[in-house]
C-alpha cells in the first residue's frame, strides 16, 4: 500500500490503543499503513471502550445526584390553563381624582380581552373577589385603604408558623395553610392569636402572583379580627418587582399590563393599591425572641447604631430605588446592597462565619435565633447551634410538575420548641 488510508473499526481503535498511538506518527511520516488489528487486540479495545462508557455513566450519576442535592430538577407537564386570564384581578389603581379604579380582565386570547372597570371613593369599603382558574375557585375580601405600617417587635408568646419563598404558587400556599390548620377549607382564619410569618419571595417564577398577594391581604384582615397577625416580610423578589426588575416574572404579567393599558412597572408602583400596601411592610421583625428576615444579618450590621425601626424605615424609604454600589460607604449601602443587604445576604450558607459572628447579630437585637429564607435548603433545618433556621425549600408549582416531586415545608415555633412542619400538617421537632 503506497499511502496511509486507515478506515473503519481499525482506524478508530488505533487512536484508543496506546501502542498504536506510539507507532502512528512514525507510520504517518513514512506513508505506511498500520498493521490490521488482531482479534485479541480488538477485544482489549472493546473492554477499554466499555470502561470509558462506565466512567461517563458514573460521572453522569454523580452529576445528577449533585444537582438534586443543590435543588436542581426537571420541569414538565405545563398546564395550558396558565394562559386562562378570564376574571383575572382585581388590579386596583389610585386615580388623579381621588378615586380607586378597580379592574378585572375578562375574555380570552381567541375572542379578545376587555376590562370590567369601576371607580370607588377612597374612603369606601370595596367588596372584591379573586378567581383562581386551575380549580375554578374564588376567595372574597374587602379592599380597605386605611392599612397601617406594622410594628417591628412583638412579644406575646403566641405560636408562630413561618413559610418562605412560595414564588407565586397560590394553590400550594393555600393547601399548606389548610393542612397546617391556619385556615379551614373555606379559607377562614383558624389560627387564633397566632403569628403567620411570610418570609418573602411570594412573587415571581409562577402564574399566580395576583392571587397570592390578594390572599395575603385577605388573611391579614381576617387574622386581625381574631387577634392574630400576618407578617409579610418583603424579600428581594418583592423589591425587584417594585423596582421594575422583572427578569424572574412570568411573561403573563407583561401581557396583562398591556390589557390594562399600563406598563408592567405600574402593577406594583406607588399608585397601585397592592404596591402601596406592599410598600408599607417591613423587612425585619422580632417576634417572641426570634428574628425574621428574608436574607440575613451581615456581621457588620451589628457594628452600627441602627435598631429595628431604623432598619425598616430605611428599607421603606428605598423600596422603589434600585440599588447600585456607591463610592461613598454608608449604613444604607450596607442595608440595601444586593450582597450584604438584609433581603439579599446569603452569608449563613455561603460564607465561613463563626458562631461569634452569628451571636453579634443576635445580641444586637436581643434575639435567640434568626429565621431566614432566600437560600434554598433541602429541608427546614437549624445550624450554628440552632441559632440560624433556614426555611426556604422548593415548593410545588401551580401549573407544572417537577421531577423529583417537591413538597412544601414550614417552621412552627411553640414557646422554646421548633418544629419542621410538613405539607400534610405533620410536624417533627428540630
Amino acid at each position: 500500500m503506497d499511502e496511509f488510508t486507515p478506515i473503519g473499526f481499525n482506524t478508530f481503535a488505533r487512536f484508543l490503543c496506546p501502542s498504536y498511538i506510539a507507532v502512528y506518527p512514525y507510520c504517518l511520516k513514512r506513508k505506511e499503513s498500520l498493521p490490521i488489528l488482531s482479534s485479541k487486540m480488538k477485544k482489549r479495545i472493546v473492554r477499554y471502550l466499555k470502561h470509558i462508557g462506565l466512567t461517563f455513566l458514573i460521572l453522569g450519576v454523580i452529576g445528577v445526584l449533585f444537582g438534586l442535592y443543590h435543588g436542581a430538577g426537571l420541569h414538565y407537564g405545563d398546564n395550558p390553563m396558565m394562559m386562562d386570564w378570564d376574571k383575572e384581578g382585581p388590579y386596583v389603581f389610585y386615580t388623579s381624582d381621588s378615586l380607586l379604579q378597580v379592574n378585572y380582565i375578562k375574555g380570552n386570547k381567541d375572542d379578545g380581552f376587555y376590562l370590567e372597570q369601576e371607580n370607588h371613593p377612597l374612603d369606601s369599603s370595596i367588596p372584591s373577589a379573586c378567581y383562581f382558574p386551575l380549580d375554578s375557585s374564588y376567595f372574597d375580601f374587602s379592599i380597605e385603604t386605611d392599612f397601617k405600617t406594622p410594628i417591628s417587635t412583638y412579644n406575646d408568646q403566641n405560636k408562630i408558623l413561618a413559610i418562605s419563598d412560595i414564588e407565586s404558587a397560590y394553590k400550594t400556599f393555600r393547601d399548606f395553610l389548610i393542612n397546617s390548620k391556619v385556615i379551614d377549607k373555606n379559607l377562614n382564619w383558624t389560627f387564633g392569636t397566632g403569628h403567620l410569618v411570610l418570609l418573602g419571595d411570594f412573587v415571581d417564577r409562577g402564574f399566580s402572583t395576583t392571587q397570592v398577594l390578594w390572599f395575603i391581604y385577605k388573611l391579614e384582615q381576617e387574622a386581625e379580627k381574631k387577634g392574630g397577625c400576618v407578617h409579610y416580610i418583603l424579600g428581594n423578589h418583592e423589591l425587584k418587582n417594585m423596582q421594575g426588575n422583572y427578569e424572574s416574572a412570568s411573561l403573563k404579567y407583561v401581557h396583562l399590563a398591556a390589557i390594562l393599558e399600563r406598563q408592567q412597572n405600574e402593577l406594583y408602583a406607588s399608585n397601585s393599591f397592592i404596591g402601596k400596601w406592599m410598600a408599607s411592610k417591613n423587612t425585619l421583625e422580632l417576634i417572641n425572641g426570634n428574628l425574621f428576615v428574608h436574607g440575613g444579618i451581615h456581621p457588620d450590621l451589628a457594628k452600627t447604631d441602627l435598631d429595628l425601626d431604623d432598619i425598616n424605615e430605611i428599607g421603606r424609604r428605598n423600596y422603589y430605588k434600585p440599588f447600585y454600589p456607591s463610592t461613598e460607604k454608608s449604613q444604607e449601602q450596607l442595608l440595601l446592597s444586593t450582597h450584604t443587604g438584609i433581603s439579599w445576604y446569603r452569608g449563613y450558607y455561603k460564607d465561613d462565619l463563626t458562631e461569634e459572628q452569628i451571636d453579634m447579630g443576635l445580641n444586637k437585637f436581643n434575639a435567640r435565633s434568626v429565621v431566614v429564607g432566600h437560600t434554598v435548603q433541602s429541608k427546614v433545618n437549624r445550624k450554628y447551634g440552632g441559632k440560624v433556621i433556614g426555611i426556604d425549600v422548593q415548593h410545588p408549582k401551580d401549573y407544572h410538575k417537577n421531577w423529583p416531586n417537591k413538597k412544601s415545608e414550614g417552621l412552627l415555633i411553640e414557646g422554646n420548641k421548633y418544629y419542621r412542619i410538613f405539607a400534610n400538617g405533620e410536624k417533627e421537632e428540630i
